[in-house]
């Protein structure tokens, strides 16, 4: 789909200021993130030189190598240590061509490897999408910008363990756009090879907010033996898997066990049943906001000022247009992280700097809005909008399947209508 026309970012911030690129970034004294014409320019002439071969039917050499081990796997030219994953081809030059339109299947790129949650949010995100399996979550944003991936599914808060800052800095620090977002149950089993009992177990293995969510529930079942943090919680289970191990059990999702032959000696074992990750999908290019259905937006801003004024002046801007915020995050300004001030009656402190994102329950398309980024825009050196996008509210339960495929099928249709807006 084409960006939003200069017409419409004038109309959504209340401005005419020329805007860099179809990002919508407001205010912008100094960059702090790696928008630039050059890629913009590359990955135009990329698609250019990629539909002229496809109309000469040229042999293409592939930029990619083969996968790892003999595997010819997406997941292995886009991280290391991957699972060989045999249901993916290796990307080419023909894959740099334009995103599929509507109703094709999209390459959707996730962190971990198969069975992770986030391979589960992403096919509830996108249903018969191509799941691509990354490394690392730097990885991801890179896939979707080099035109490898379509979009990127990622998670940026748990209801227990909080923020992923690595993946707010990522925002930034990339020019990608939040289109949507996904609210995944997680459900937690301890998983073994077939034969193995609990009480010959010596160590568990997982992700460390898997081995601290089900922390209590381990200590019941008598399980005192050590705990090992890997990666991910189905990178967990593939290891078991792979070395025979019959000492060590695994912490992940029932759908892991399928995929690695493991079997689940206890299911359910988070210690909290209202435990909830909340996932955005990225794309190369925004969407255009509505007003039919609940909208949220995201920013992000930057002040070099004295005090705590110009959060209680945004904070207001939102306050007095009755926005509802629904998160508030600081993290440390990279390019500058500690101001100097030095006064000859009080002596020299420093003083940190940050950057705040902010998410708020309404659409870009609504004045209310506009007006309250116009206002904002007074007082900070810095303001972009992450993306506009419609809040997933899909009801839940915390259910034995609330991870697998058949839950995110069952729930096809209002998910084709939610996440439409996300697609070209």
């Amino acid at each position: 789909m084409k960006a939003i026309a200069p017409s419409h970012l004038k109309l959504m911030f209340g401005s005419s200021q020329p805007t860099a690129r179809s990002y919508p970034c407001v205010q912008n004294a100094q960059r702090s993130d790696s928008c630039g014409t050059s890629r913009s320019e590359w990955q135009s002439s990329c698609a250019i030189l990629t539909s002229k071969a496809v109309a000469q039917e040229t042999t293409l050499t592939p930029l990619l190598s083969a996968g790892v081990n003999g595997h010819n796997s997406a997941a292995r030219v886009l991280g290391k240590n991957q699972v060989p994953y045999h249901h993916q081809k290796p990307l080419n030059v023909s894959d740099l061509s334009t995103a599929p339109m509507h109703g094709d299947n999209l390459r959707v790129a996730y962190q971990g490897v198969p069975g992770a949650y986030s391979e589960a949010a992403a096919c509830k995100a996108y249903p018969n999408c191509e799941a691509i399996p990354c490394a690392q979550f730097e990885d991801a944003f890179q896939a979707v910008e080099l035109w490898m991936a379509d979009r990127a599914v990622l998670p940026i808060e748990n209801s227990l363990g909080g923020s992923i800052h690595r993946n707010y800095d990522l925002l930034l620090r990339h020019c990608l756009h939040i289109v949507g977002e996904v609210q995944l149950p997680v459900h937690h089993c301890l998983l073994a090879l077939p034969g193995v009992r609990k009480d010959f177990l010596t160590c568990v293995i997982s992700h460390p907010q898997g081995l601290a969510q089900c922390e209590r529930t381990l200590t019941k079942l008598g399980l005192n033996i050590s705990r090992k943090a890997v990666d991910n919680t189905a990178v967990a289970a593939e290891f078991i898997a792979a070395n025979n191990l019959h000492d060590t059990a695994a912490i992940a999702s029932a759908r892991a066990a399928e995929i690695y032959g493991l079997e689940i000696l206890e299911d359910g074992i988070q210690d909290d049943a209202s435990n909830v990750t909340r996932f955005v999908m990225l794309a190369r290019e925004p969407i255009v906001p509505r007003t039919d259905r609940p909208f949220k937006t995201s920013i992000v801003f930057f002040a070099r000022e004295k005090g705590t004024s110009v959060l209680y002046k945004v904070l207001s801007a939102f306050a007095f247009r009755d926005i509802s915020l629904t998160k508030i995050e600081s993290r440390p300004n990279h390019n500058s992280p500690i101001r100097v001030v030095d006064d000859a009656n009080v002596g020299t402190a420093k003083h940190f700097e940050y950057m705040f994102y902010i998410d708020f329950e309404a659409s870009m398309a609504e004045a209310r809005a506009q007006n309250a980024l116009s206002d904002i825009r007074e007082f900070t050196s810095f303001l972009r909008v992450l993306g506009s996008y419609p809040m997933d509210m899909t009801p839940w339960s915390p259910s034995p399947s609330s991870t697998s495929h058949s839950t995110a099928s069952s729930k096809m249709n209002y998910l084709n209508g939610n996440v439409s807006l996300a697609k070209p």
